[in-house]
């Protein structure tokens, strides 16, 4: 079989965010020795949202490790919901995300390490609200979907269906946090390459290791 890598990650999680230029960047250096594939991994489940403004005060000091470490910036339409709390009306969960990014996934699946990038992209640095169905038009053209296509399917059960199915195989994959990097060799053998942020080089190397021994 082909081997596979499996880049878990969630929509709403800040470090992943950071983490998008290191899995973008080894998608261009691996391609053509192996296949990619972005799962969502449900980090905050619709039946425990809260309003913004409970974690703002968490993500104040939380983005700035994020850009140290990284070297990605937030936008400023998503810091000001950072720092006007009380002003949001934001009610963030993974599971909207989730199903955007099956429907995209089906319509380009070899290109979803890069939707999910994109997706990051819209919350952290455009400050979209990915619960609203309005935050994802602006990617349609890019991936080349209609609108009315993408719209019917956003609010159909199989694609419902489809997200928590990708929720429920990170957590049979063991993964606990996020981002995390995974490389399937064969039918029942996965490499744990990443758990955290880890920078391009050391995963690249992880990378060539495994496929060196194979």
């Amino acid at each position: 079989m082909t081997a596979t890598l499996y880049y878990c990650f969630d929509a709403y999680c800040g470090w992943c965010y950071g983490f998008s230029p290191v899995i973008t960047g080894i998608a261009r250096d691996f391609a053509g020795r192996m296949a990619f594939e972005a799962l969502s991994g449900g980090m905050i489940p619709r039946e425990s949202a809260q309003p913004f403004s409970r974690i703002a005060g968490f993500l104040r000091e939380g983005y700035l490790r994020v850009e140290e470490t990284t070297g990605v910036k937030f936008g400023e339409d998503f810091l000001w919901h950072v720092f006007n709390p009380e002003k949001s009306d934001w009610f963030p969960h993974s599971e909207k995300a989730a199903i955007a990014m099956a429907v995209l996934k089906e319509h380009a699946p070899e290109r979803s390490i890069e939707l999910a990038a994109d997706l990051q992209k819209a919350l952290y640095y455009e400050g979209r609200d990915l619960t609203d169905d309005e935050a994802y038009r602006h990617l349609l053209p890019k991936y080349g979907m209609k609108e009315d296509d993408f719209y019917s399917r956003l609010h159909d059960e199989t694609y419902l269906s489809m997200a928590h199915h990708e929720f429920n195989l990170v957590r049979q994959l063991k993964v606990s946090g996020f981002p995390a990097v995974l490389l399937q060799t064969d039918e029942l053998r996965f490499h744990l390459l990443a758990r955290g942020y880890t920078d391009r080089e050391t995963l690249s190397q992880r990378i060539g290791k495994v496929l060196s021994e194979i």
